[in-house]
């Protein structure tokens, strides 16, 4: 069900419907898309979705594919079905041309490259190629679609290229027209012997020639010298001063050639009735392939809105479900464009919409401050699922998902009506009514401004009310409002989330963005500010409204701010641990490889020592038997023997050993990693939760007066320029001992500044660029001794120049990449880069690496007189 009646005109369908009839080469793609209409079976929308997929593909890939000669010639082939009618030759002449791109379009997709196999299959291998088509969508499409050759020939037998008769048609034909050209030169020949001769009389003017008259040739003459030429008068000028006179002489003749037109006339008709007698018995089949030739128009039409919307086409889910990234309203990006093309100044380019609703949160309910965007986004909703369920594609990221509905059903607007009697807030009711009675699981319901029109308390209840009826029965929606009581409602109740569209307070500017998981705000007191609203008249308001809800608009805002700072701290430190995962990961599979190729080693080593000991055996069995032969002492024997049991012993303790002292070493080194990496992430997690805490509990600000008495044992301080904030551990005279995160360092108590608890807990809170996490990260951590001796050696060697002039492009940026972390790592505020000028390559590829480092808030040329172009100057 769609509702109401003007759907598509609320949500600007039938602008996308004009559109893509403009698109259509025909009326028959035309007739189609005045059809199109919603579905809520997902195979079909799937069908509709490849049918583009695969056209858009076709026309990259296929260079025969025919764009020209879509005729709609259906009224033609309808009027063929009576007997004894015949088409013109204007009608055959369309029909065989667009038959023969029927032709070509069902022949490119149903024939395979190779038919050899298929002929032997017969159906199972057809049916097999249809399975393996590249464009399975298109072939079900043609397939059983009828081409008519016989017929495409007949009537280029008779038509020529200009869809004319042909003079051979037949013989009969071919005989009446050369007599015919016959008896016309003749005539000709015999009026302008006549009319030389009248000339030369004088009856009849130099300039005169022969003309035509009801299909004869007759001479002009004066009335008063019509007498001089013997024949018929047959018509006169509208003036009565010319008179048209056909000579006796060609009368005969020219009775011949009337004659001869009108057999020639009836033999035309004969061959085009005889013509049309063939295609009489294939109207049926002709007239759906005919349609065949409409669906492809419409399909070419929505791929040309495809490229226009730069949209895609998704997979849809059976099931309901949105999680749509990027979004676009097609209609309010095109008329965006359309301004910045015909305005001297950068228009305001489409902010995407990020916008998911699952089976667990399936009711969005947005607020924010008006004109922040909240009605486009429903708008974006109601118009891509509209068109998403047409088989239109939608303008949305590849990777969004999409699913199916049985309702789409819209409140937005003032339906006042007179005729019925209908106010605004009755009519909204009257949406209201229906809506609950076809609301369902499968029902997705979008409504702008949910409970205005009337009394806000009531209108507010009311309108919680009907939001409870609709989570029960478990449909979809998005809903605008600026009601708080439907906001509490989103936090307190299953499947319905809260939606915010942001907006910068510093420069009061809506931001466009929507943001789920929490309330908006209405900034009424800063938009009123904004637009210039006496200063006395705001004042007032906030004290009619109380001080409590003012300064709770403020808290959901800094909460907002916060919560937002939170989330992407969360991110970061989740995708640190990721990466902290994969690296263990790759330690430990390389751990086991180092580990095999150890025991392959000792196993080598064990194999050479065993032959080692084999050939000493040999040698000290020949010593012994040497020494038997020579009556040696048993003593000596004894000594050696002992020496190589000892010698067997320590070969054979090699391996276990090694492998013992190793195995022992890589276990404990992955404990003291595990149990680092353990501490660290618990020593991060105390962290968040104290700044949490602190967030939470800062409700008391120190007065001025604390601000400015001295400063005592305990105070939180932060040097004069800097953000990084202290505690004093002891004060001795004009000296303080200040503990900044876990050093500690002496500082003339000029130079220190104290501070509240709220500004403490912000500082902590505020982002750290990528220098003051790398000091954190190399301070928590710990270095040695030989480490912080380098980093002041590199301090003092840093250079704020670099020359890259010379270097290939992949040398340069890699120069660059080092030359800018060590200048981070430094705390510079501003380096140069040396790059020459040449063609601007090398500066161009430098300057893209620094718009992707977040620490660079800037760059920009060398002043003329120092460099200008060819030197890059960085400020952080």
């Amino acid at each position: 069900m769609i509702y109401p009646e003007n759907f598509e005109s609320k949500i600007g369908f039938t602008t996308i419907r004009k559109i893509l009839k403009e698109f259509c080469l025909s009326g028959l793609g035309q007739s189609l898309a005045q059809e199109i209409s919603f579905s809520n079976k997902a195979s079909e929308v799937n069908e509709w979705q490849s049918q583009v997929r695969e056209f858009r593909r076709l026309l990259t890939e296929r260079e025969d594919w025919p764009m020209s000669d879509f005729f709609d010639v259906r009224e033609a082939v309808t009027r063929a079905r009576m007997q004894g009618v015949h088409l013109e030759e204007e009608e055959l002449f369309h029909i065989a041309r667009s038959l023969i791109t029927i032709q070509c379009m069902v022949d490119i997709l149903t024939r395979e490259e190779d038919t050899a196999e298929n002929e032997k299959d017969g159906d199972k291998g057809m049916e097999a190629w249809g399975k393996n088509h590249p464009y399975p969508a298109l072939y079900r499409l043609a397939d059983g679609v009828a081409t008519f050759p016989k017929i495409i020939n007949r009537i280029q037998q008779v038509l020529d290229k200009f869809g004319h008769i042909r003079d051979n048609a037949t013989p009969e034909l071919l005989r009446i027209r050369r007599e015919l050209a016959r008896m016309e030169g003749s005539v000709s020949r015999t009026l302008y012997s006549i009319l030389r001769t009248a000339q030369s009389e004088g009856v009849v003017d130099k300039d005169v020639a022969p003309t035509l008259r009801d299909g004869r040739l007759v001479i002009p003459v004066l009335p008063g010298l019509k007498r001089k030429i013997s024949g018929i008068i047959h018509d006169e000028s509208a003036t009565g001063k010319t008179v048209y006179v056909e000579p006796t002489e060609v009368v005969e003749a020219n009775n011949k050639i009337r004659e001869l037109e009108s057999e020639e006339r009836h033999e035309v008709i004969r061959i085009l009735t005889e013509v049309t007698n063939q295609i009489r018995p294939v109207v049926r089949e002709m007239l759906d392939s005919y349609h065949f030739l409409a669906t492809i128009d419409l399909i070419g039409a929505k791929a040309k809105l495809a490229d226009k919307f730069q949209a895609f086409e998704p997979k849809v889910s059976p099931t309901p479900v949105i999680d749509w990234i990027r979004a676009r309203h097609p209609l309010l990006e095109q008329r965006l464009a359309t301004s910045a093309d015909h305005s001297s100044y950068e228009s305001t380019k489409i902010v995407p919409l990020e916008i998911t609703l699952t089976a667990e949160k399936h009711i969005l309910l947005i607020s924010g401050p008006n004109a922040g965007g909240k009605s486009v986004c429903l708008k974006t909703v109601g118009l891509l699922q509209y068109m998403l369920q047409c088989g239109l594609p939608v303008p949305i990221d590849p990777n969004s998902k999409c699913g199916c509905f049985d309702d789409i059903m819209i409140d937005i607007g003032d339906e006042q009506s007179l005729e019925n009697d209908l106010s605004t807030y009755s009519s909204h009711l009257l949406n209201m009514k229906n809506m609950m009675k076809q609301a369902n699981h499968r029902t997705l319901i979008l409504i702008d401004e949910f409970g205005t029109g009337t009394e806000p308390q009531i209108g507010g209840a009311i309108a919680e009310s009907v939001l409870g009826q609709f989570c029960k029965k478990g449909a979809w929606g998005v809903i605008t409002t600026h009601y708080q009581n439907l906001k509490h409602f989103a936090e307190d109740h299953l499947g319905v989330v809260n939606g915010a569209m942001l907006y910068d307070r510093h420069e009061m500017r809506p931001l466009f963005q929507l943001a789920i998981g929490r309330p908006g705000s209405s900034f009424a007191i800063e938009i009123a500010r904004k637009i210039g609203l006496p200063e006395e008249v705001i004042t007032e308001a906030s004290e009619i409204v109380g001080s409590d809800y003012i300064q709770s608009d403020k808290y959901l805002q800094d909460i907002v701010r916060d919560k937002r700072y939170w989330e992407n701290k969360r991110q970061n430190i989740h995708q640190r641990e990721k990466q902290l995962e994969q690296t263990m990961t790759k330690y430990a599979t390389g751990l086991e490889e180092v580990e095999k190729e150890r025991k392959e080693i000792l196993r080598k080593a064990k194999e050479e020592a065993q032959q080692i000991l084999k050939e000493s055996n040999k040698r000290i069995e020949n010593a012994i038997r040497e020494i038997r032969e020579k009556d040696a002492e048993k003593e000596e024997t004894k000594r050696i023997r002992q020496q190589l049991k000892e010698f067997e012993n320590e070969v054979n303790d090699i391996e276990a050993k090694a492998k013992d002292d190793a195995i022992a070493k890589k276990i404990e080194q992955i404990k003291s990693r595990k149990e680092r990496h353990k501490q660290n992430k618990k020593n991060k997690a105390e962290r968040e939760q104290k700044a949490a805490e602190k967030l939470r509990n800062a409700v008391n600000k120190k007065t001025e007066a604390d601000k400015n008495r001295p400063l005592q044992k305990g105070d939180r301080v932060k040097m004069r320029g800097a953000n990084t904030v202290g505690i004093i551990e002891n004060i001795d005279n004009k000296t303080a001992m200040v503990i900044f995160g876990e050093m500690r360092t002496k500082v003339k108590t000029d130079r220190l500044i104290a501070i509240s608890d709220t500004e403490a807990i912000a500082a902590d809170s505020k982002p750290q660029t990528k220098a003051e996490q790398m000091a954190d990260r190399i301070t928590n951590y710990g270095i040695s001794k030989e480490t912080r001796k380098t980093i002041d050696s590199r301090k003092k060697n840093f250079h704020q120049d670099l020359d890259v002039r010379g270097l290939r492009g992949d040398e340069a940026l890699n120069a660059v990449q080092y030359f800018i972390d060590d200048a981070i790592l430094m705390g510079m505020q501003r380096v140069r880069i040396l790059h020459g000028k040449g063609n601007g390559i090398l500066r161009q590829l430098i300057r893209q690496y620094l718009s992707t480092v977040p620490n660079v808030v800037g760059y920009q040329d060398e002043h003329v007189q120092f460099g200008g172009a060819g030197i890059t100057v960085v400020d952080f």
